[in-house]
């Protein structure tokens, strides 16, 4: 579902990806790394919203170069930046309508589709609740359910349980395990031990822009842990 080859990204002299090769298909893969290791740069790639500087990139068995390919990429996907934009004056319902609509489901689609993305993260208390008087870990599950609003088969998260207490990052990592039984879910976190160990079949690790690890659970922890690739200084 996501095949990149000798991906590479510069912005102008800095070279912030390095021949990034990647295979992944259904189940939920962690995403690790330290800050400036590109992580970010790479989800933004895979969901659409950049394109790499060089190399070949494949989403669910088309070529996102392709405009009209790259739409229909978008109707399938999923995406939670680590930052995201919310407009205060729409309600929490207005804005789901919106990210629906955005992935061009259809009207008669689109009322169930909210009603059960708000469920998913228990917003359905909040729906007429205006954006800007949500708090900030309410407005992250706004996020995640904008996310999977249209059951997306490729699913991009990008530091999803921010601001979510336990009882919430719990429903998370159910949501996500649910979704990963026939969906693609990329989940970058620093959260080792609550969200990479409770969700994820597998990790790719990044760092100084390259991937220097992929592989299942148990081969990290066998090679020595996420400390053996990044070392704690850095």
């Amino acid at each position: 579902m996501i095949h990149t080859e000798r991906l590479c990204v510069r912005r102008r002299r800095t070279l912030v990806l390095d021949g990034v090769d990647l295979r992944l298909g259904p189940g939920v893969h962690a995403l690790l790394g330290p800050n400036g290791a590109g992580k970010t740069t790479l989800l933004r790639i895979l969901a659409t919203a950049a394109a790499p500087t060089e190399g070949g990139v494949t989403l669910l068995d088309r070529d996102p170069r392709i405009p009209a390919t790259r739409q229909e990429i978008r109707r399938r996907l999923g995406y939670l930046p680590q930052e995201f934009g919310v407009p205060r004056g729409y309600t929490v319902r207005d804005f789901l309508v919106y990210a629906a609509w955005l992935r061009e489901m259809s009207g008669d689609e689109i009322p169930a589709a909210v009603e059960r993305a708000a469920r998913a993260v228990e917003l359905g208390d909040l729906l007429r609740r205006r954006l800007g008087r949500l708090s900030g870990g309410e407005k992250q599950r706004v996020g995640i359910a904008q996310a999977v609003v249209n059951s997306p088969e490729l699913l991009i998260l990008d530091e999803p349980t921010v601001g979510l207490d336990p009882g919430q990052r719990a429903r998370f990592h159910s949501l996500v395990r649910e979704l990963g039984r026939t969906s693609c879910v990329l989940l970058s976190t620093h959260l080792m031990a609550e969200d990479v160990r409770g969700v994820c079949a597998d990790a790719t690790v990044l760092h100084r822009r390259r991937v220097v690890f992929h592989g299942t659970l148990n081969e990290l922890d066998a090679a020595g842990g996420y400390n053996a690739f990044v070392p704690p200084a850095e």
